[in-house]
């Protein structure tokens, strides 16, 4: 059987990258404040991850308002209850991704889609029984997205490599999932908030980040998020390796993060 991800995690630099974000979640996980506080740092990664995820959407707001239930903009409240879902939705994602995404899809674009299109994937023009064709935002000037035959196809693909076993690292899964879903848009609607919940996720149930302390929407925000998405979609080496190394960079500058809200906890 192939491993596709396994040739991803050998392309040149991934695999550096990849260990060195490693190494600093380990750090991270030997924090001595996690043997007292780690739900309520994780609680707190996932306020500062969804604030994040808001941001790249284009919609930033201070974090302050958010601990004060100031903000009421759906893309906001659609990423606060996309990070809220994550821990009800983690025993599912390796059986019924499908499930999962049309959850997070659910809670992420309520207030964004019109009711009939929560959960659902765009419709495939000759299967109107699926629901009616809708017009695909570019918010990151990825270009047109992929028509729904071709999304619809690769979200299979993605699916079994899900499901599928691996010697690749769980980050290299991460980032093709956040990658996969956030080019091909398959919702339409909220697909960028659903992305980056659904990396996050993976780093969970894979074994990288089991306790969810990772900020790594913070990591995204940091670096040109929408320019290593355009090398990903060149599908040259060059192009999928720099966007695995953006994302192993995102999950290091996400444990910083995290480290500061040790810090800040420690201090009390």
């Amino acid at each position: 059987m192939t491993d596709p991800l396994a040739a991803i995690a050998q392309l040149p630099g991934v695999a550096e990258a990849v260990d060195t974000a490693r190494e600093a979640v380990d750090r991270l996980y030997r924090h001595r404040v996690l043997r007292r506080a780690s739900p309520a740092v994780s609680t707190e990664s996932s306020l500062r991850g969804a604030r994040a995820s808001a941001a790249i959407e284009g919609v930033d707001v201070p974090l302050e308002a958010l601990r004060r239930d100031e903000v009421h903009d759906p893309v906001v409240q659609g990423a606060l209850r996309a990070s809220a879902e994550l821990g009800r939705l983690g025993s599912t994602w390796r059986q019924s991704p499908r499930q999962v995404l049309a959850r997070l899809h659910t809670v992420a674009a309520a207030g964004l889609a019109d009711e009939p299109d929560l959960g659902r994937p765009r419709a495939v023009p000759d299967e109107p029984d699926l629901g009616r064709p809708r017009a695909v935002p570019d918010p990151l000037g990825l270009g047109p997205a992929p028509a729904a035959e071709e999304a619809a196809a690769r979200l299979e693909s993605l699916f079994t490599l899900l499901s599928a076993p691996t010697k690749a690292p769980a980050l290299v899964l991460a980032a093709v999932v956040h990658a996969e879903l956030a080019v091909l848009r398959p919702f339409g609607t909220a697909d960028g908030v659903v992305a980056r919940a659904a990396e996050r996720l993976t780093l969970v149930e894979y074994g990288l980040d089991p306790k969810s302390l990772v900020a790594v929407e913070v990591g995204h925000l940091d670096q040109p998020y929408a320019e290593g998405l355009r090398a990903y979609l060149t599908g040259t080496p060059e192009g999928v390796s720099q966007w695995i190394q953006q994302c192993a960079s995102a999950v290091t500058l996400g444990v910083r993060e995290t480290a500061a809200i040790c810090e800040a906890m420690q201090r009390g």
